[in-house]
C-alpha cells in the first residue's frame, strides 16, 4: 500500500473506523428529503464530526470549494429510477483522475450483486480501482446482494453479504460498505472474509434511529468499522446530533444507549 493511499485513508478512516455519510442520492430521484439545502446539511454533518461524505463529482466540486474541507469521496456510480429494467444498472460517470483533480480523498463505486447487469458494473469497478491505485487514492467498493439473479450458497448465514464483502476486496478496494446482516454472529463472517475495514448501510429508510444505533454498537462488537449511512442522517431533524450518536459508537466505544442520549429529541 503506497504512503499517499495510507495518509488519505487515516483522515477517512481515523484508528480504522469511520463515520461516512453517502449523499449521491439525489441524482437516482429528486426531490430527496433532507437534499433540498444540501449546503446546511453537509454543513451539519462536517460540524457533527463525519469522517468522510461521499458526493456525486458536481456535488463534490461545489462542496470542496466551499466549505475547505477534504474529506470528500467521490462516487461515480450512476443510475435513475427513469431506466426500467436498468434503474439497478449503476453505469460509470468519472474516472479517478477527475475525482482526484475535483478534490476527492477518496473514490467510491457500486456493484449489484445478481442484477442482470452485474459483469458490466464488475467490470467497472476492477477498472477505477486500479486507475486510484497508482494516484494514491483509496477505493470503497458499495456493494449489495439484491438482484434478481442472486445465488445464496446452500448454509451461508450472511445470504450473500460475505460474499459481496469478498468481491470487494478481491477486485482491489481498500473499503467495502454492506448491509446489515441482522446479528452478531453472521456479520463476523463478513468480518473474517476480508482483511479491509467493512461499514454497514442504513438499512431500510424506515427503521428507527435508536434501531440503527443499536445495529452499530453490534457491527462494532462483530469486527466492523463502521458505518456509511445516508438517509437516516441527512433526512433527520438534526443531522449534526445524529452524526455525534454514531461517532459516539464507531469512535469512543460507547453503547447505543448511551449514544442515544447525544440525540435531540
Amino acid at each position: 500500500m503506497g504512503e499517499g493511499l495510507v495518509d488519505r485513508l487515516a483522515k477517512i478512516l481515523p484508528n480504522g473506523r469511520g463515520v461516512w455519510i453517502p449523499m449521491d442520492h439525489g441524482i437516482s430521484s429528486f426531490p430527496e428529503k433532507g437534499l433540498e439545502n444540501m449546503d446546511q446539511v453537509v454543513s451539519s454533518c462536517i460540524s457533527g464530526g463525519a469522517d468522510a461524505i461521499v458526493l456525486q463529482k458536481g456535488a463534490l466540486s461545489h462542496f470542496v470549494e466551499t466549505t475547505g474541507w477534504s474529506n470528500f469521496v467521490c462516487h461515480v456510480s450512476v443510475s435513475t429510477v427513469n431506466a426500467g429494467e436498468k434503474n439497478q444498472y449503476k453505469v460509470r460517470v468519472a474516472n479517478a483522475k477527475e475525482c482526484l483533480i475535483r478534490g476527492a480523498n477518496a473514490v467510491s463505486a457500486q456493484i449489484n450483486l445478481g442484477d442482470n447487469f452485474e459483469p458490466e458494473m464488475i467490470e467497472e469497478m476492477g477498472k477505477l480501482t486500479g486507475e486510484a491505485l497508482p494516484l494514491g487514492l483509496p477505493t470503497l467498493g458499495m456493494i449489495y446482494p439484491r438482484g434478481p439473479m442472486l445465488k445464496i450458497s446452500e448454509g451461508d448465514i450472511t445470504k450473500g453479504v460475505a460474499h459481496a464483502a469478498r468481491v470487494a476486496w478481491e477486485l482491489g478496494c481498500d473499503v467495502v460498505k454492506v448491509p446489515w446482516t441482522g446479528d452478531v454472529e453472521s456479520f463476523k463472517l463478513v468480518c473474517q472474509a476480508v482483511p479491509i475495514p467493512v461499514l454497514i448501510s442504513g438499512g431500510p429508510r424506515d427503521i428507527s434511529f435508536d434501531k440503527l444505533l443499536h445495529n452499530v454498537e453490534l457491527a462494532i462488537s462483530a469486527g466492523g468499522s463502521g458505518v456509511c449511512v445516508g438517509r437516516q442522517i441527512f433526512g433527520a431533524n438534526d443531522p449534526e446530533s445524529c452524526v455525534k450518536a454514531l461517532r459516539a459508537i464507531v469512535h469512543d466505544n460507547r453503547t447505543s444507549t448511551e449514544a442515544s442520549k447525544l440525540l435531540e429529541r
